[in-house]
């Protein structure tokens, strides 16, 4: 890994870390409208894999989708101004949290529908490899996805035809607040891989080095014609489903477990370690996004709402 990547793969990652703090303060002041959910916890996946791509390929993402959008290149006062529904928004204000798209930079939106996004991800890696364009799809879900009819049809056309699409499943253990276990008789997703004989990883999800190793593999070896991989990524959301739910079903225990794993925590480590990041770099990293981020705060609430008329616009079909 070279060091440039190295510090934009941390930038990424605290980056998405405050900006979903700052909307949690938000949210909870009635600023925000509709709902949010939070992606804190689970940084390492949206950047190990992005950190991979180039602006050309593209991503789908879910209603948890903040991480991926900022990930892949989202600019965070268009991101914030969408959240605030303004109209200087990616999507001028239509678009809201569960829907943000930004298809200058490969995103072709989050999904408030489960396993929404799965589909639309092998239509665009089917459109790379018709035109020869050398683009790899990412499908970002969580595990509740996977047990949507519109995973396996998705999975099984893209490995019968061999398209360029990585499956990347982000297993954070509950879908909403159902255990995953207790709905699958198999715990690792990755496993199903074999039904469609194409390649299945298991990695730590809270480990952004690990995710992004794997994850290289997955789209270089997609890229190269070789078809599909389902990567599943262990992980955990230290946020509720959504923000002002009661997080019931899980218990002390196993949370205690999980936050002593923090991804940006891991992340500073094993990069010092690797001699791919120092503690000044870390403090110039941390003080620049924190200036984007006020910056996006105020050029959210400056900016102009939508008009009644601006609802006619935007309108593909």
């Amino acid at each position: 890994m070279e060091k440039s990547i190295a510090q934009q793969i941390y930038k990424k990652m605290y980056a998405i870390r405050v900006f979903e703090e700052k909307v949690e303060v938000l949210f909870a002041k009635g600023e925000l409208p509709g709902f949010v959910h939070l992606y804190i916890g689970q940084e390492a996946c949206a950047v190990g894999v992005c950190a991979n791509l180039s602006p050309e390929d593209y991503i789908t993402s879910t209603h948890r989708g903040h991480g991926h959008c900022i990930a892949k290149g989202g600019r965070l006062d268009r991101m914030m101004a969408e959240l605030f529904a303004k109209k200087t928004g990616y999507n001028h204000g239509k678009g809201g949290s569960m829907h943000l798209a930004a298809s200058e930079i490969g995103i072709l939106g989050a999904n408030g529908v489960t396993a929404g996004g799965v589909p639309v991800a092998v239509g665009a890696a089917l459109s790379s490899k018709i035109q020869n364009q050398g683009r790899v799809a990412v499908a970002f879900m969580g595990d509740g996805s996977t047990n949507q009819g519109t995973f396996h049809e998705s999975v099984n056309l893209a490995a019968a035809f061999k398209l360029p699409v990585v499956f990347a499943v982000e297993n954070n253990q509950f879908g909403v607040g159902t255990r995953f276990c207790t709905i699958s008789n198999e715990p690792d997703i990755a496993k199903r891989a074999a039904g469609y004989n194409i390649p299945g990883v298991i990695v730590d999800g809270m480990d952004v080095v690990a995710v992004y190793q794997e994850a290289k593999k997955a789209i270089e070896y997609a890229k190269a014609g070789n078809g599909p991989t389902i990567l599943e990524m262990k992980t955990w959301r230290y946020r509720m489903h959504f923000q002002g739910e009661p997080a019931t079903y899980r218990n002390d225990i196993e949370e205690t477990e999980w936050i002593k794993k923090d991804p940006l925590e891991i992340a500073k480590t094993k990069l010092k370690s690797m001699g791919l990041l120092d503690n000044a770099m870390i403090v110039d990293i941390e003080e620049s996004v924190q200036k984007k981020l006020d910056e996006a705060v105020e050029f959210a609430r400056n900016s102009p709402d939508p008009m009644p008329e601006d609802a006619l616009t935007d309108l593909f079909a």
